[in-house]
This record gives C-alpha cells, sequence and structure tokens, in this order.
C-alpha cells in the first residue's frame, strides 16, 4: 500500500492516490471504497471523521494479476478552512486504511496534514478503487 499524488483537489484540498499492489503470486479482485481515516498520538487512534465516500466516480470490479496496483483517489481537505475552535487541529501520524471487505486495517505513514480532532470538522473524502491509470481525479 502506498500514497502518491493525485490530479489536484478543489481550492483547500488536495487529492492523493491510496495504492494497493498484487503481491500474491494469483490473480485477486476488489471491488468498493477502502474505510479511511487520520490516526495519531503513536498509538493508531482514529482522529476526527473517517473519510467519506464519493458515490459520484465508477465502483468496477477490479482485477489484479500479481504486480498490478489499483488506485482509490483521498481527497484531503486543510484544516485551516475550519476556525481552531471548530476544528481543534493536531498532526497525524497518518492514515489507517481499511481495503474493501476487510476488517483488517493497513497503516499508511503520513505527517504532512493536519487532521481536525472534532468529527463534525470532516477533511475526508474517497472513491472507490479503480485500475491504475483510470482515476479520474
Amino acid at each position: 500500500m502506498g500514497e502518491e499524488p493525485g490530479s489536484g483537489g478543489a481550492a483547500g484540498s488536495t487529492v492523493f492516490h491510496i495504492t494497493l499492489e498484487n503481491t500474491g503470486t494469483t490473480t485477486c479482485t476488489l471491488q468498493g471504497w477502502p474505510g479511511v481515516s487520520f490516526v495519531g498520538g503513536g498509538t493508531g487512534k482514529q482522529i476526527g471523521a473517517a473519510a467519506t465516500l464519493d458515490r459520484s466516480a465508477p465502483h468496477p470490479t477490479v482485477t489484479l494479476k500479481p504486480g498490478q496496483v489499483a488506485v482509490a483517489p483521498l481527497k484531503v481537505g486543510q484544516a485551516g478552512n475550519y476556525s481552531t475552535a471548530d476544528c481543534s487541529p493536531v498532526t497525524p501520524d497518518g492514515f489507517r486504511v481499511y481495503p474493501p471487505g476487510s476488517k483488517t486495517s493497513l497503516f499508511l505513514k503520513d505527517s504532512g496534514h493536519q487532521a481536525c480532532r472534532a468529527a463534525d470538522a470532516p477533511l475526508l473524502s474517497v472513491q472507490a478503487f479503480v485500475p491504475e491509470g483510470q482515476a479520474t481525479s
């Protein structure tokens, strides 16, 4: 799993691609949206609201041969779009990511953002996984 730059984002936000690579020896499939949230405090505890699911883009079944990659565009808003009182900003350790249909999470280290502790100050929105090169953002 990794992170790569996306094609930009709306004013006040940035788009990154969450990447999942088939590191196995057989073909696999996945379909849908990952669960994504900021985590921090050195404990993996969720910070603020989990990502909302952007259902405006396609959500095909993705078939990955060994070595192939799927991407899910993740839009990250800026904590500075909220007042300090409404957001209660904090630097996260990174993201917790649940692949579609999985109860096991993965950790993506990334402390280059500010998260809002307040659950009513959402910053994350994620699209469904698509084959690499087919992301709309």
